[in-house]
């Protein structure tokens, strides 16, 4: 078969299993023939995992949360709407937002790949990218949830949304109670990377 990878002449068959390991193998492999910076790399990593991480997007949500006008002009075209505020560029085309409610919970996966809105959240984690996270989203998300640590009642509906290279999407979480009087900046630290892709809640108040 094409791709049966079981030879263990075949060059697939000589990279680590462990994904980190691969990444790392590979890095070394580019940077020796010249095709790679590692500063250069570096500084894209460092960018999306600590400058951007989920931060853009907790900004975009607190301001949903606050202005309904706002949240308003997101339903009808989020992708330009979050452009205005500078957050746009690739993996960033065709944002889509979903809202959750009391009565509906909504969940993102990649069945196909791992589409994933970098300019909103940065760098997906790990377990999106995983086989089991793409295949087991779909086919029994209450029990996924629940190993996120998110137990919704029976009464609630939920909704799995598969982004594709065309649409990626945005979940806006239940604002949290006894945030009344808040400002965005407050609302935004309320704001976790695991709600924006439903696998997760916003934080409640301290």
């Amino acid at each position: 078969m094409p791709h049966d990878h079981s030879d263990p002449d075949h060059p697939h068959a000589l990279l680590p299993p462990d994904p980190a390991l691969r990444v790392k193998a590979l890095e070394t492999i580019l940077t020796r023939k010249g095709l790679v910076d590692p500063a250069a790399l570096d500084e894209i990593i460092d960018t999306y995992q600590n400058r951007i991480g989920p931060k853009n997007g907790a900004q975009v949500v607190a301001r949903a949360w606050s202005d309904p006008a706002f949240l308003d002009r997101l339903r009808e075209d989020a992708t330009a709407v979050i452009s205005e505020l500078g957050f746009f560029g690739r993996q960033g085309e065709h944002i889509v937002v979903v809202e959750n409610t009391p009565q509906l919970h909504n969940m993102v996966v990649c069945t196909l790949c791992s589409c994933y809105p970098w300019p909103l959240l940065g760098i997906p984690p790990g377990w999106y990218k995983s086989d089991a996270y793409r295949a087991r989203a779909v086919r029994e998300p209450r029990k996924v949830l629940a190993e996120f640590g998110v137990t919704l009642p029976e009464t609630m509906a939920v909704r799995v949304w598969d982004s594709t290279a065309e649409i990626r999407y945005l979940v806006i979480p239940v604002r949290p109670e006894g945030t009344e009087g808040f400002s965005e900046a407050e609302l935004a630290a309320l704001v976790t990377r695991d709600s924006m892709i439903g696998t997760g809640l916003a934080r409640t108040p301290e």
